[in-house]
């Protein structure tokens, strides 16, 4: 038998279920993801930092838990809490070395099961992603106090989270056979997969801190530059659209994903807004304005940049555009300046929705380092 387990929402609206994983008590925003399988990739994504994820999907924990598929250092959960409808009771798969909530006691992620939680989803599709709490055990207390700490913790606006997630040491992830070239990433909370889609390239990968500067990139002297993804909002990464800066101004190749996108568009002079409950999931429709063509996407975000589909804009750097835009709704998905010097997309190209659909940007980033050595 489990106990019973509170989710409360800053509007005050409850849901009630049952204890799944740690027992206690957990903080931070709730927002959804429509992803209907990726579980262990959701988890532990680094931009899920501070946010109590809602699975639409309503099965959640049939394929376990395996030592492989992690998108973090040390296999790290990184969301705050876990909200599911059914959990399985047990795994079936092959590779699979546990269950998921042995995983989330293990690694003491607060969640809440038998939750309707599509009616969460719809709830938070109208009111927006916002404030929670998912409470069970000793943490259980009256409404009004549950509601009281919800209401109390910090904003997802205005958070500055890179830093948190970003590894606290420089390390280098070695390539697929023959060197071929070298580029520096900027963990802002960078998943496993990205650094091993440019392993397969041939190409070696130094990742540095967040709080990297110019200078330590230059003494690489790296053929391109990677703005990884990660949490947060953009509009406190003044450090990092700084040395963004540096390097346009200095013209090495550059390519972001996810929050790089919005730190390339700020280091471009574009401004960025928190969406009402953001794109999460890896069936998002994503229209290329210079083919045409619509990729399915991987996506987790919940701020954006200011723009339309196919807008052309100045910069400090010379012309740039809007290159990308959302098919359900028209957010931008990515920018690059006009000279194909640096570009960046919105969504996770390493993180196989499609599932091949956006691998082509990294070979577009290869050939724009070849140019550049050329």
């Amino acid at each position: 038998m489990t106990g019973k387990a509170h989710l409360v929402l800053e509007d005050g609206r409850v849901y009630t279920g049952t204890e799944f994983g740690a027992i206690g008590q957990t903080l931070g925003e709730a927002v959804f993801s429509t992803g209907m399988s990726g579980y262990q990739e959701t988890l532990t994504d680094p931009s899920y930092h501070r946010q109590i994820v809602v699975a639409t999907a309503p099965q959640i924990g049939n394929t376990g838990w395996n030592q492989e598929d992690s998108e973090s250092r040390g296999d790290k959960i990184w969301v705050a809490g876990y909200v599911v409808r059914d959990p399985s009771p047990r795994p079936s798969n092959w590779r699979a070395t546990g269950t998921l909530e042995d995983e989330l006691k293990r690694q003491q992620i607060v969640g809440i099961a038998g939750v309707d939680t599509r009616a969460v989803v719809r709830h938070l599709r109208s009111g927006g992603s916002m404030k929670a709490g998912v409470f069970s055990g000793p943490a259980l207390a009256g409404a009004e106090e549950m509601l009281s700490r919800v209401r109390n913790q910090p904003a997802m606006l205005g958070a500055d989270l890179a830093g948190q997630v970003s590894t606290p040491q420089a390390y280098i992830v070695e390539p697929e056979g023959a060197h071929r070239l070298t580029v520096v990433a900027l963990d802002l909370g960078i998943k496993t997969n990205t650094p091993r889609n440019f392993a397969k390239r041939g190409i070696r990968t130094h990742v540095l801190s967040s709080s990297a500067t110019f200078s330590q990139i230059a003494e690489l002297k790296p053929d391109g530059v990677f703005l990884s993804n990660g949490p947060g909002d953009p509009a406190t990464a003044d450090h990092v659209v700084g040395v963004t800066r540096e390097v346009l101004g200095a013209e090495i190749p550059l390519f972001g994903i996810c929050f790089g996108n919005q730190i390339l568009g700020r280091a471009l002079g574009r401004s960025t807004y928190k969406m009402v409950f953001g794109h999460r999931g890896i069936n998002v429709p994503v229209i290329d304005h210079a083919t045409g063509t619509v990729a399915i996407t991987a996506q987790n975000h919940g701020f954006a940049l200011e723009g339309e589909a196919g807008e052309h804009f100045d910069t400090d750097f010379g012309p740039a555009l809007v290159s990308h835009t959302c098919a359900n709704d028209g957010v931008v998905e990515g920018i690059k300046l006009a000279n194909g010097k640096a570009f960046s997309v919105q969504y996770h190209p390493e993180a196989a929705a499609g599932p091949h659909d956006a691998n082509y940007l990294f070979d577009q980033f290869v050939d724009l380092m070849d140019e550049g050595k050329r």
